[in-house]
């Protein structure tokens, strides 16, 4: 099968490399630096149980998604609708778009811009860009798809590949539960600059997480969404399976880029807010965000 992966960063890398390990024909579509290193060297996968190059074509544009039955959206949130765009004329009729994004709203606005069908999947994976065409693993790897059609198949693809895939019932509940999870961690390891391990263990830390973790429940249940299992030990979870991780949003602010805050905490403050639920730490969290993604703006005269 071809494989493309439509955002080759730290999870579009992950993934996409694992699928070309395991034979598949995948191509790379990311930013040029990226993929000049990876056209000359290889992808290099520095995981928990392996380190190697690993050959797999690159390219810059849009267009390299000609010919794939299966494509690996994994594009910032900020960056849904401008990357369906791009990929809309050049998609096979038959082509699956599968959305490995942060966010509960990415498979609508991919589906505004494409005619094929696309379907969600949760992410849990820690991972970074150590540098062009280098990615680092720091655990986990597994994804949770929605039952369809398709689901089987997938599962079979990328266990194959040495990925587990759980499939959910309920996988709206699942993204909402990512969600949370997400407004626990990624502003606070972003402000602070602390991986996961570390954070956790801050005076205060605790009870503001139980905060956040309690707003975004409040919204989800007022959107009509069963978030499932113990959300509280889900989030306790991540510092240990995750201890070396830094979020991704505190990984776009140390390099000075815009990160997808409107769509982690920035998403539980409109909706609470579309609700009438006061969510007063989520919208701390987003405003102080915002504010750091202000310092490498120019100041108007």
């Amino acid at each position: 099968m071809k494989i493309a992966v439509m955002g080759a960063g730290a999870v579009g890398c992950y993934y996409g490399g694992m699928l070309a390990r395991s034979d598949h024909e995948v191509i790379l579509i990311g930013r040029t630096r990226h993929v000049e290193a990876v056209r000359r060297d290889g992808l290099l996968m520095d995981t928990q149980s392996f380190r190697e190059y690993v050959p797999i074509p690159a390219s810059t544009e849009a267009c390299a998604v000609k010919g794939a039955k299966l494509v690996l959206c994994c594009v910032k949130s900020t960056d849904s609708e401008i990357s369906a765009a791009a990929m809309a004329p050049h998609l096979d009729a038959d082509a699956f778009v599968l959305s490995l994004q942060n966010g509960v709203d990415n498979v609508e606005r991919l589906q505004a811009h494409l005619n094929g069908p696309v379907a969600p999947a949760v992410v849990y994976v820690a991972t970074e860009m150590a540098g062009p065409g280098h990615l680092k693993h720091h655990g986990r790897g597994e994804l949770v798809i929605g039952s369809m059609a398709a689901s089987y198949g997938l599962a079979k693809i990328f266990a194959d590949a040495g990925v587990p895939v759980e499939i959910s019932d309920n996988v709206t509940g699942a993204l909402w539960a990512k969600l949370i999870l997400n407004c626990a961690y990624n502003a606070l390891s972003a402000i602070t600059q602390l991986p996961y391990g570390r954070l956790v263990q801050g005076s205060g830390v605790e009870q503001l997480m139980r905060d956040v973790v309690q707003e975004g429940l409040s919204v989800a249940q007022a959107e009509g969404v069963t978030v499932p299992g113990e959300i509280w030990e889900a989030v306790q979870g991540i510092a240990r399976t995750m201890p070396n991780q830094l979020s991704s949003t505190a990984q776009d602010l140390a390099r000075g880029k815009h990160s997808e805050i409107d769509y982690i905490n920035g998403h539980i403050l409109r909706q609470g807010a579309a609700r009438g639920i006061a969510t007063p730490i989520n919208r701390t969290l987003h405003t102080l965000i915002k504010l750091i993604e202000a310092r490498t703006e120019p100041i108007n005269p």
